[in-house]
């Protein structure tokens, strides 16, 4: 039978498997209004030593659970390692998340840090960066242009929709994300835009690419629109 509270089911696994951990966060969907019948628990506890770091998937109580454990120092190895590349799940499991366990205080510091984190929002990103970027959606813009098959359609559409979300989120200074949580921080940064996304890939899908390439251009132009001819990148021996 399912535990129809989301917070106990998690405190449940947390005695049940780390009844000595420092601290446990449950983050995700589930202790939120946006929890479906398909949320699992996602679950951080911080422990003194081993089995840290792990990740390990299994059902408890009816609930599908993903269980990361760290300790404190791999936590904030994680933290570092995603913060670099804007995507930090871990991150934002501890600032946004429920704190169900703090043995020693340990958790509200680490709450209070990952708030501070979020809140700062991720490192810059560069021009460099941006031009990769531009360079990637002209190439993907000219592929739809010369799109013939309905599969290979498929996928270039959906790459450009990816693709321009993150550009947009960059634009922002926002963190990056994939999945439904991608479409969520679109909505944060820029009202409207996941639902002008969704409906030039649905036309584009069906062969009309117009709105999508006129959508897609959009985002490009406040970086400087699209970009070939002059891209150059040196590479290491």
């Amino acid at each position: 039978m399912r535990i129809a509270d989301p917070v106990a089911a998690a405190r449940d696994v947390v005695r049940a498997h780390h009844p000595h951990a420092r601290a446990a966060f449950l983050g995700g969907s589930a202790p939120t209004a946006r929890r479906t019948h398909t949320s699992d628990l996602d679950i951080v506890v911080v422990l003194g030593g081993d089995p840290a770091p792990s990740r390990h998937s299994f059902r408890h109580a009816g609930w599908p659970v993903e269980l990361f454990a760290h300790t404190e120092r791999t936590w904030r190895a994680f933290i570092e390692r995603e913060t670099a590349a804007r995507r930090s799940p871990l991150l934002w499991m501890c600032a946004a998340g429920v704190l169900l366990h703090d043995g020693d205080g340990i958790g509200e510091r680490l709450a209070e840090e990952a708030r501070a984190r979020a809140a700062a929002g991720p490192p810059p990103v560069t021009a460099a960066e941006l031009d990769d970027r531009r360079y990637a959606l002209t190439d993907l813009l000219d592929d739809l242009a010369g799109c013939a098959a309905d599969i290979e359609r498929l996928f270039v559409v959906t790459e450009l929709a990816r693709r321009t979300g993150e550009l947009v989120l960059l634009r922002h200074g926002a963190w990056l994300s994939g999945g439904k949580w991608l479409a969520r921080r679109l909505e944060d940064v820029d009202p409207g835009f996941p639902e002008r996304l969704r409906s030039a890939v649905r036309a584009a899908l069906d062969g009309g690419s117009g709105p999508l390439v006129a959508l897609v251009d959009e985002a490009l132009r406040p970086v400087g629109g699209r970009l070939r001819e002059g891209y150059h990148r040196q590479g290491t021996p």
